[in-house]
């Protein structure tokens, strides 16, 4: 057990993947590193099956424009007509978050292990939400929305702009990192075979899904707001 409490005190560093020699010196997370290589990524292969797209599609075409159809269809569903204007955000932080979570498999630590990119993304999910809402309703209604449905809510409507975010952040992180914990308890129960498969599962499956979970609750979030 003092083994697992020190590789999970590990876990939590803040790693460093070198240093700006600028200012004394600027250290660079290794998980933004991963981030900026998640986004490369994107970018690169956003251009290649971009660049020659077809009136009637086939092939990789296909498939890429299915799957962007079932992302659209998912989010309208949740957020309604009014929403359309923001699936691209929506989508491309459900890629992201995706990538991100299923890293581990080609020996990268997954950025969503550090509790500053959790929490980054838990800001932007909620600066996303307050913007839909002032766009949609205007300034006054937003302001309004505070005394919603009653003037004595207002205390706890306004508490609820720090407990979303807060709530994003430590779920997506807690169950990033209690995959983890779990894993390294399969390792120290069975040390041959399971860990194996059950890593296959957190991840590919659990980090998929906690993708899912961070973006869905987003969206239902901004469907309240928009309202």
């Amino acid at each position: 057990m003092n083994n697992l409490a020190e590789e999970l005190m590990h876990e939590l560093e803040c790693r460093t993947a070198f240093t700006i020699p600028i200012f004394g010196g600027i250290p660079v997370p290794e998980s933004c590193v991963v981030t900026w290589g998640i986004m490369a990524v994107l970018v690169i292969f956003s251009i290649i099956f971009t660049r020659n797209l077809k009136r009637v599609p086939k092939g990789i075409q296909c498939l890429i424009e299915s799957g962007i159809s079932w992302l659209d269809n998912f989010f309208l569903e949740t957020l309604g007509h009014k929403g359309k204007k923001y699936l691209p955000i929506l989508e491309t932080l459900l890629i992201y978050l995706g990538i991100a979570n299923i890293v581990g498999i080609f020996g990268l630590r997954p950025p969503t292990k550090d509790l500053g990119v959790t929490a980054s993304l838990a800001i932007v999910s909620i600066v996303l939400i307050q913007y839909a809402s002032i766009r949609e309703r205007g300034t006054k209604g937003w302001l309004k929305s505070f005394k919603e449905p009653m003037a004595v809510m207002l205390p706890i409507n306004i508490l609820e702009l720090v407990i979303k975010p807060l709530s994003l952040c430590m779920r997506l992180f807690g169950n990033v990192l209690g995959a983890f914990v779990v894993m390294e308890l399969i390792k120290l129960c069975i040390p041959v075979g399971v860990p194996l498969v059950f890593g296959l599962y957190f991840d590919i499956f659990d980090g998929i899904i906690q993708a899912y979970v961070f973006v869905f609750l987003t969206s239902l979030f901004m469907s309240e707001a928009i309202e």
